[in-house]
């Protein structure tokens, strides 16, 4: 029985001096990042395929244990719509090889124009990949929520391979207006869909934004905290990715996520103890 918890990213100008050193070498950025956090977004992939090179300083850094859910190119999933992308896709597997047992799931997050019309296109898609991979897809098609006949189609698709359907919970974010900036850059950019909370693989993955203000974003994850303690009881193993508008404190807040349910789940083992942001002193 295992929860991981994680942010978008494994580095932030803020988190230095705070949450991780100052000055830290980018090689050892990710190693002290997983000593706060187990799971990680792997989002710059989606704007660019790394080297293989680059990928094993990610393996370095990290125990086997540690999740990465790595997102798909872009070129795949939103320049040829999940088609005639054999080649951008082969170069981005042979890339993440390196991350062996670290890569939780393969991550297909596809555009809001990717509608209910589109699943056989995904489901060909989906047939064709690798076995030795697990695979996540997040929809933001309005109709693959509203639509239960929708919702039926796509989880059917994603269950004959044991792909999991990704929520982005942006409900507590929209509940009230923006009140910072990066509050209302996200306003513009995040999707607003309604709220889904079931799970279809026994490797659950929910992305969750918050508020800039702390204590609205662990107000509005009450409900993960519940689903997520419900998920471990049945046997599962939930990855859960913590957001916020600046993300300043995404890992303390993803410890905080995973402290709340051990204190359902007393059985959960505790996330380690994180790497000093300043050296210990005697005095």
């Amino acid at each position: 029985m295992r929860l991981h918890v994680g942010c978008a990213m494994w580095t932030l100008k803020s988190w230095q001096g705070r949450l991780v050193p100052h000055p830290l070498p980018p090689h050892e950025r990710l190693r002290h990042y997983a000593s706060l956090c187990d799971a990680v977004e792997g989002n710059t992939t989606f704007y660019a395929t790394p080297t293989r090179e680059t990928v094993a300083s990610w393996a370095e850094q990290t125990d086997p244990d540690f999740r990465f859910v790595v997102k798909l190119p872009k070129t795949v999933t939103h320049e040829r719509r999940l088609a005639d992308a054999d080649e951008p896709l082969r170069a981005f597997l042979d890339a993440v090889e390196p991350l062996g047992p670290r890569a939780h799931a393969l991550w297909v997050q596809l555009p809001g124009s990717f509608a209910p019309g589109d699943v056989p296109v995904l489901a060909r898609f989906l047939r064709r990949l690798p076995a030795a991979h697990r695979y996540a897809v997040e929809v933001r098609h309005p109709a693959f929520f509203a639509d239960p006949r929708a919702a039926a189609q796509l989880e059917e698709v994603l269950t004959a391979i044991d792909a999991e359907w990704v929520p982005f919970d942006t409900t507590a974010f929209f509940r009230s207006p923006p009140t910072s900036d990066a509050e209302r850059e996200a306003w513009t950019k995040k999707p607003r869909v309604p709220l889904r909370t079931r799970a279809l693989t026994a490797r659950p993955i929910v992305r969750y934004l918050g508020r800039d203000d702390t204590e609205h974003t662990v107000a509005g994850w009450q409900r993960w905290v519940e689903v997520a303690a419900g998920w471990l009881r049945e046997g599962r193993s939930p990855t859960i990715f913590i957001h916020t508008p600046d993300n300043a404190d995404a890992p303390a807040l993803a410890r905080r996520f995973h402290d709340e349910v051990r204190a359902r789940v007393p059985d959960l083992a505790p996330l380690p103890q994180p790497i000093p942001a300043e050296p210990l002193t005697l005095f």
